[in-house]
């Protein structure tokens, strides 16, 4: 396994790493849309949100030697599903056919209040 850490996306903020590189994947963890400089949430809507989370995303998959044609599979959590709509626009603009697999999870609350988070797994 190889650590995959890079400047250019939050840092971890626990005893996780951003991606972990295990074979011909990579593994990345949960993305919230934080800003890499400031390390504060964006401002804004889910779109935006969704828009820092992927650019978040493409800066991990870069620093391993990927990028997000190579995603497989990605898990995304939204805290209200009212916001599907406008989180899978942007989320969309980002990706062409054949999609990476994907779930679409309601849940509580997230990090930092967030409106979204995703992970997603990755060939190199």
């Amino acid at each position: 396994m190889k650590k995959i850490s890079t400047q250019n996306a939050p840092a971890a903020v626990g005893p996780y790493s951003q991606a972990i590189e295990a074979g011909s994947f990579v593994f990345l963890a949960g993305q919230i849309p934080l800003d890499p400089k400031t390390n504060q949430l964006v401002e804004g809507g889910v779109d935006a949100q969704t828009k820092r989370v992927i650019e978040n995303i493409k800066a991990v998959l870069a620093e391993a030697g990927s990028d997000l044609t190579k995603i497989v599979s990605s898990t995304v959590y939204l805290t209200d599903m009212d916001n599907f709509a406008k989180m899978n626009e942007v989320y969309a603009s980002y990706f062409a056919e054949p999609y990476p697999a994907r779930v679409t999870i309601a849940v509580k609350s997230l990090p930092k209040n967030a409106l979204v988070e995703i992970a997603v797994i990755a060939t190199k």
